[in-house]
């Protein structure tokens, strides 16, 4: 049944596709109440607007675009290679890919949760091999369609587990690029509480333990929504200085006080995980 919606919206032009979007983004907000007061606890929190007028404008393109982000991605999923290249527009710090190409290393892409954040590795996986490190879906049935959905060009998957972390290993090694959630709260414990908009957040160690395995180049992946169902820039930044857990934070942080509307703030970022090897944020002294 998924797949058969898969095909089916990877025939919309974008324009409608986000059209619908913000009808099922606000749908979304009014019926789950959950995805609602996350979402403004989220923005709440860091005090990202000084009126109130400014944060209730923030809220609604918030809540649009993420409905937009939801019916891209199912239709990115199903959609042709052919298809899916008209819809990136422009490319801004391609250079910056080029020069670690001919470096020889391997790449680290960091996509956070802003924007179009499948697109990058899609488009990428065109040019070049690159492994997406990904979590499986709880659902057997559900991991495989999405799975399927994500298998294209020369795009790899590895799972959020030890083997998963060594076909990273081995990616990087061979000088080929592999792609990360630099925001994705780690379950299990593999993670230092790092500043994010001046609150803690459990941050994965994995990109620093990486970079240093290997000396691959680490690069901030953005796929920036353009207005009106025009398509998608990708732009690409260095990270500047070490792979920390805090300087990653820093660049995420970043790029979100430049496109705020197009962060993912119902995700839970700011979230104790579960795993008792995570101490808890409240026992990390402040500075």
């Amino acid at each position: 049944m998924l797949n058969v919606l898969l095909r089916f919206l990877a025939a919309w032009p974008l324009p409608l596709l986000h059209l619908v979007g913000v009808v099922a983004g606000w749908i979304t907000f009014w019926t789950d109440k959950k995805f609602s007061r996350r979402t403004r606890k989220n923005l709440n929190m860091v005090g990202l607007t000084n009126t109130t007028y400014h944060f209730r404008r923030l809220l609604r393109r918030n809540v649009a675009e993420t409905g937009k982000s939801i019916l891209e991605t199912l239709s990115l999923w199903g959609r042709s290679r052919p298809a899916m290249l008209r819809w990136v527009k422009r490319r801004h710090g391609w250079e910056h890919v080029d020069q670690a190409l001919a470096s020889g290393k391997g790449i680290i892409f960091l996509t956070p949760h802003l924007g179009c954040y499948e697109i990058t590795a899609r488009f990428y996986a065109t040019l070049h091999p690159i492994t997406i490190l990904f979590r499986p879906a709880r659902k057997s049935w559900l991991s495989g369609v999405l799975e399927q959905g994500r298998l294209h060009d020369q795009m790899k998957l590895a799972p959020t587990t030890l083997s998963g972390v060594r076909s990273l290993l081995k990616a990087l090694k061979k000088g080929e690029a592999v792609g990360i959630l630099p925001d994705q709260v780690p379950e299990h414990g593999e993670g230092v509480w790092a500043q994010f908009f001046n609150h803690p957040a459990y941050t994965m160690t994995l990109v620093s333990k990486l970079q240093e395995a290997t000396g691959a180049v680490v690069l901030m992946a953005f796929g920036e929504r353009l207005s009106w169902g025009r398509g998608f820039a990708i732009h690409i930044t260095p990270l500047q200085g070490e792979a920390s857990p805090q300087n990653i934070n820093d660049a995420i942080e970043q790029l979100v006080r430049q496109y705020p509307a197009q962060y993912l703030w119902s995700y839970r970022r700011f979230k104790q995980p579960q795993s008792r090897k995570a101490e808890p944020a409240s026992a990390i002294p402040t500075a």
